[in-house]
This record gives structure tokens, C-alpha cells and sequence, in this order.
């Protein structure tokens, strides 16, 4: 019997390392598709011998793309950009990207196509980010009408950037910032996140279904700096930065290499992040999500 191939753009990063193991343990081959192999190959570990494959295909390439999907039953779409660099705009990667991975998987005969999202994507919204991951939705969704969105929140994990962001700022400042200090976000597990993927990725009825996944609690911007630097074992007094004086600073640093900070980021930082009212969530899934102080002890 041929085995169950699915292949994971971005599936080298932090989410795609999770999810990438889930399928292995289920049976899939799995094609880690990105901009390069390198960073792909010590994923081989998590299956057998040739059931993890690195591929070379960014999703902004029409050719590497047809090939990675070709044969596959499953895809999953991770790839996202918080700030353009060069050639990888949000156009590029959120709308156009997503497009061209929902357009060849239906050409291809793929059964399930997971795009991921996030939490606020909004054609309408006032942020570019917030707003291509909204025209991304749509353009996947007219490819493809059965594909399932997911938008997570924040996603925390002892790889990932939140909070270990905040816990080294506050080991390195006396006193640490604080932008959008009253915003709710609502921080899920990267295990839950990728569990969640896999029962979708394994279920049936979940044609053209939009979830949105979040933790156990919600939290504002201040009470997760703070829990944070207290996880970090540097608690730290706290300043809340006015919104005039955090979008000035960013329209400084979004022009330095790294780009700490983008003007289009704070108004992010001041627009709620939580699951909305009535929206299919992990628990839907059968998962109880895993709070932080659980994951990070």
C-alpha cells in the first residue's frame, strides 16, 4: 500500500518542527518544503529512514512548489513574515504565496490543504500585516473552498520567541518597556497548535472550517512581560510606553537592520488577540490547552 505523503512549507520552523514529528509518528512521509534544505535536514530524526524528506521550493516560486505538492494528500501552509524584507512583503509571502500553494494543490488533487493564519487577520484592518493575512484567507479560500484556516494567538514553546523575548530583556534591563500594556492575548502551546493540526489533518467534516486557537488564559500585554521576566528569574519593574512614543521609536528602528520594531507592528500591540466569541477552537478537537506555567515550569 503507498504511503500517505504530506508536504509542509515552512515546516523547518518553530511550529513546523511540531507538527512535522506529529505526521511522521502517524505514517506520512513528510516533505519539509524552504527557501533552503539545511535547515530541514536534522528533521530527519523524527521518522525513518527517507520518511522525512527536505525539498527546496519557497512558496514564492511557481515550479518548486508543483513539485513539492506533487503526490501529496496533505498540505500545510506555515509560512508567514512579521515585517517585509527585500523581496518578502506581505504581498508576496501572505497573499501571493499563500494563492499559489492553495491554486496547486487543487490543480494537484490534494484532499486536505491547511493554511495558517493568525488571529486578527482582517481585510479591513488598519495593520498591513493583519490585513494580508485577511486577503491571504480569501485567496486560499477562492482556490481552494474546502481548505481549513487555522489562526492561532501568540504561540509560546520553550524554542520559541514568546516569552523568551521578554525574559531577556528583562535579564539585561533595569526597567523593561511595555507596549500595549492593557492588549489581551490569549498565548496556546506550540504542542497544542500542532496536535490541533494533526486531528484536522485526520478527521473528516472539517471541509472549509476556520479555527482559531488559543491557551487556557487570557492575559494582558503587562501580566505576560511580567510572568515572563518572573520565568526568566529577573523580575523587573515595568514602564508603560505611551502608543505616541512607541510609534515614534519604531519609525526609527524599523529603517535598522533586525528592525526591532515596526510602526505597522504597533498597531498590532494595541488591537485585542483572543479567540472570538463562537469560533471553532481546540477544544472542539478534543484538546485541553496547556497553560504556560504548566509547559514552562
Amino acid at each position: 500500500m503507498a504511503r500517505k505523503v504530506a508536504t509542509v512549507f515552512g515546516g523547518s520552523g518553530f511550529v513546523g518542527r511540531s507538527v512535522v514529528g506529529r505526521l511522521a509518528r502517524v505514517g506520512y512521509v513528510v516533505r519539509v518544503a524552504g527557501r533552503t534544505a539545511a535547515h530541514a535536514t536534522t528533521l530527519r530524526m523524527l521518522g525513518d529512514v527517507g520518511q522525512v524528506v527536505p525539498v527546496v521550493a519557497s512558496i514564492t516560486d511557481e515550479a518548486a512548489c508543483v513539485a513539492a505538492i506533487e503526490g501529496s494528500t496533505l498540505v500545510i501552509n506555515l509560512v508567514g513574515i512579521l515585517s517585509p524584507h527585500g523581496a518578502a512583503t506581505f504581498e508576496a509571502i501572505h497573499v501571493a504565496g499563500a494563492a499559489r500553494v492553495a491554486r496547486i494543490s487543487a490543480a494537484a488533487g490534494v484532499v486536505r490543504l491547511i493554511h495558517v493564519s493568525a488571529i486578527g487577520a482582517d481585510v479591513s484592518s488598519p495593520s498591513a500585516y493583519a490585513r494580508s493575512k485577511g486577503e491571504g484567507e480569501a485567496a486560499v479560500s477562492r482556490h481552494m473552498p474546502q481548505a481549513i484556516i487555522v489562526r492561532p494567538s501568540l504561540i509560546f514553546g520553550a524554542e520559541g520567541a514568546i516569552p523568551a523575548m521578554f525574559a531577556r530583556m528583562a535579564r539585561f534591563m533595569p526597567v523593561v518597556p511595555v507596549f500595549g500594556p492593557a492588549t489581551r492575548f490569549q498565548p496556546v502551546w506550540v504542542g497544542d497548535v500542532a496536535e490541533g493540526m494533526l486531528r484536522i489533518a485526520t478527521s473528516e467534516g472539517m471541509e472549509g472550517a476556520i479555527f482559531e486557537f488559543g491557551g487556557p488564559v487570557v492575559m494582558t500585554m503587562r501580566q505576560l512581560v511580567a510572568w515572563a521576566a518572573r520565568w526568566g528569574g529577573h523580575p523587573r519593574p515595568l514602564i508603560e510606553v505611551p502608543r505616541w512614543l512607541a510609534t515614534l521609536q519604531a519609525g526609527v528602528l524599523e529603517h535598522l537592520p533586525g528592525k526591532l520594531l515596526t510602526r505597522d507592528q504597533v498597531r498590532l500591540l494595541y488591537v485585542d488577540n483572543v479567540v472570538a466569541p463562537g469560533a471553532r477552537t481546540l477544544e472542539m478537537l478534543g484538546i485541553t490547552p496547556s497553560p504556560m506555567d504548566l509547559v514552562l515550569d
